[in-house]
């Protein structure tokens, strides 16, 4: 089969022939559908160097996946030929509490892991061919009834990252409330569609770009601020002085994290998705009080099955681009330029 692979650290990926993979007891082999094109891609491609993750290439791009299940290995129940599915894309040792319930980004035990802190795309082969390896059964996820492979492709990732960072603050979002959503890039205009969909908050979205400030209008928006020196002072008087008791950075870039700082409540929360490679001094007078700051990384598996019905019921639809597996590289080329629109979705 076809794949699209990284073949080492700071090169471009390159479609090459490789073999088909065969299932072994408990695995699964996945058809591809869909396979997103996720922005981390571009720091394997151009910033990790050797020695930075616990893995090295060559393998297989693609941690977005979704499609129909093509083989089953022995002992695999619960599933069928032909059913269509969801690959949730970090995969943890399956043993320690944590995987056990399906966290398995936050796994204790990564060495136990099939690749340490990783997954298919990120250090394994991922999606970005004709068929993936899911080396256990319990990654494999049943899609609803109605959603496409290739609309639940981009759900595992930019639909399941921005969900567990809304949804770890829900309790700080009934009516009254507001959330902030910096930037509405292809995480960030999700997330205002969840926070619609799930909550009852305001929302305010913030963004350098016109354009991306329309999308957030688009996907529910109650209000948008353009970045700059005066965003905090907008969002401030938009809440009454008092500011946003959630803040969602989907950037993580110095000037945004100093914005949500700025913006925010007491006793309000502060989720940094975006890794920008910011920081933020934190000391007893430099955040406002009881305030809470966050990094997240992914989300949980039975998150996932959330995510996925919401998709299924029309609730959170990512803006999605469409690419042949020949034109994978044209994406990525597209998405360096700032010129994409939406999620690209490798359709293999």
């Amino acid at each position: 089969m076809r794949a699209l692979r990284l073949q080492e650290w700071k090169s471009e990926p390159e479609l090459v022939e490789v073999p088909d993979p065969t299932p072994g007891p408990g695995q699964v082999v996945v058809r591809i559908g869909g396979a997103g094109a996720c922005h981390s891609d571009l720091h394997l491609m151009d910033d990790f160097e050797p020695g930075a993750m616990p893995w090295n290439p060559p393998f297989t791009l693609g941690h977005e996946n979704s499609g129909w299940v093509h083989a089953l290995g022995d002992g695999v129940t619960g599933l069928s030929v032909g059913q269509p599915v969801a690959v949730f894309g970090p995969w943890g040792c399956g043993t320690c509490a944590r995987c056990r319930v399906g966290v398995d980004p936050y796994c204790e035990n990564p060495a136990g892991a099939p690749v340490p802190s990783g997954g298919g795309g990120l250090g394994l082969d991922g999606g970005m061919a004709e068929f993936e390896l899911v080396p256990d059964a319990r990654h494999v996820v049943p899609l609803p009834e109605g959603l496409d492979p290739v609309d639940a492709a981009p759900l595992t990732d930019a639909g399941l990252t921005p969900y567990h960072a809304v949804r770890r603050s829900w309790a700080k979002l009934p009516p009254g409330s507001t959330a902030v959503v910096i930037g509405v890039g292809g995480l960030g205009h999700v997330g205002v569609q969840i926070l619609k969909a799930t909550t009852a908050a305001r929302v305010i979205a913030v963004d350098t770009r016109a354009e991306a400030l329309r999308l957030a209008e688009e996907c529910g928006a109650d209000r948008t601020v353009m970045s700059g020196p005066t965003a905090a002072e907008e969002i401030r008087e938009a809440t009454g002085g008092r500011g946003a008791d959630v803040v969602l950075d989907f950037v993580g870039a110095d000037a945004t994290m100093a914005l949500g700082v700025a913006a925010a409540r007491t006793v309000g929360d502060l989720t940094i998705v975006g890794i920008g490679g910011g920081t933020v001094a934190v000391s007893f007078f430099s955040v406002p009080y009881e305030m809470s700051i966050a990094t997240t990384y992914w989300g949980s598996r039975p998150e996932l099955v959330e995510v996925l019905d919401l998709g299924a019921r029309g609730l959170i639809r990512p803006r999605t681009t469409t690419f042949a597996l020949d034109d994978a590289l044209d994406a990525y080329r597209q998405m360096r330029d700032g010129t994409l629109d939406g999620r690209a979705v490798i359709v293999p």
